[in-house]
């Protein structure tokens, strides 16, 4: 895993990890507008088993948005959220508010260089293996790094998050 130099990435997020200095590497793949989701999409192109790959969500907690980070091979379980994040009750972020909040489209928000910084909870999932996948900031574009760094490099708390289907 190495880093990539900003010419051939170029997205706030790409920009937040050359700026930290961690390793990241960035993983191209042809987006497929027609694919009914985005995560599995980019696990199928990438050739990765969808635990490791991971999306990136926003959720309203008690009238706070909040980042969750679960693997795309399952959803995101609300009250598990609530709890993790000291709250009471979670719902899913309007697509609208998701995006204003961020700065990136659905389907490309990154746990990295959001519009501004937003409490973020990543699934402890993400400790079983030694790199995992999250978006670079754009459709058709995910950056592997290691989980430690997701967590350190957003400020995040861990903790089981996700259900799988």
């Amino acid at each position: 895993m190495g880093t990539t130099t900003r010419q051939r990435t170029g997205t706030p997020a790409t920009l937040v990890l050359e700026r930290a200095g961690v390793p990241f590497t960035v993983h191209p793949y042809h987006h497929d507008s027609s694919a009914p989701s985005f995560g599995l999409e980019a696990a199928r192109a990438l050739g990765v088993v969808p635990t490791r790959v991971f999306k990136t969500l926003l959720a309203e907690i008690d009238d706070e948005l909040v980042v969750a980070v679960v693997p795309v091979s399952g959803s995101l379980d609300l009250k598990s959220l609530a709890r993790a994040a000291s709250g009471k009750r979670a719902v899913m972020a309007a697509t609208s508010q998701a995006e204003r909040a961020t700065g990136y489209v659905v389907g490309g928000i990154s746990p990295f260089g959001q519009r501004r910084r937003l409490p973020t909870i990543v699934d402890e999932s993400a400790y079983g293996y030694p790199t995992v996948f999250v978006s670079a900031g754009r459709r058709g574009l995910d950056v592997e790094i290691t989980p430690a760094d997701l967590v350190r490099l957003t400020g995040a708390k861990t903790a089981t998050i996700g259900r799988t289907s």
